[in-house]
């Protein structure tokens, strides 16, 4: 094998280093400044996208913190318009009931009338039917006929003992 012929290292060495040195500034010159070129490009394109995502996350924040505010005062108006509403319907209610209470009350005291002259008929009917039943009474039992003067004083003398 030529290659492990010792009389030939010197001039593979000689060409091993001017292949090198060739490579070498081919690289440098040419090479590495497009691959620097291409990280540079690259670094500044993530800057710029990393500056857009916080640009967009304080955005998104601030869109956030609005919709809880705007939330927030939503929520306070319905509890407001609850409120409101429940007030007006309780008002309604007692008003109604307030005037159920007064028509309630005028048809008891109009009743309470009613009974009470029922009441006052019909005891004065009672000393009516006292009176008849008593001579009814004493004309079966005694086979006599009592007056109704008589009749109706025996009558009020007992309605002036259970009174």
């Amino acid at each position: 094998m030529p290659q492990l012929d010792i009389s030939t290292f010197p001039p593979q060495l000689i060409w091993l280093a001017i292949t090198f040195i060739v490579l070498y500034l081919l690289m440098a010159k040419l090479g590495l400044p497009q691959i620097a070129r291409a990280l540079g490009v690259r670094r500044e394109r993530i800057d710029t996208d990393l500056e857009k995502a916080q640009q967009m996350k304080a955005e998104a924040e601030a869109v956030i913190a609005a919709y809880e505010r705007a939330v927030a005062e939503a929520r306070q108006q319905a509890q407001q318009m609850l409120k409101e509403t429940t007030d007006r319907l309780n008002a309604q209610a007692a008003e109604r009931q307030r005037g159920l209470a007064e028509k309630l009350a005028a048809e008891t005291g109009a009743a309470e009338r009613r009974i009470a002259e029922a009441k006052t008929v019909a005891l004065g009917n009672i000393r009516e039917v006292a009176v008849e039943v008593a001579r009814a009474a004493a004309a079966r039992l005694a086979g006599a006929e009592i007056d109704a003067g008589r009749a109706a004083a025996a009558v009020d003398a007992v309605m002036r003992e259970r009174s």
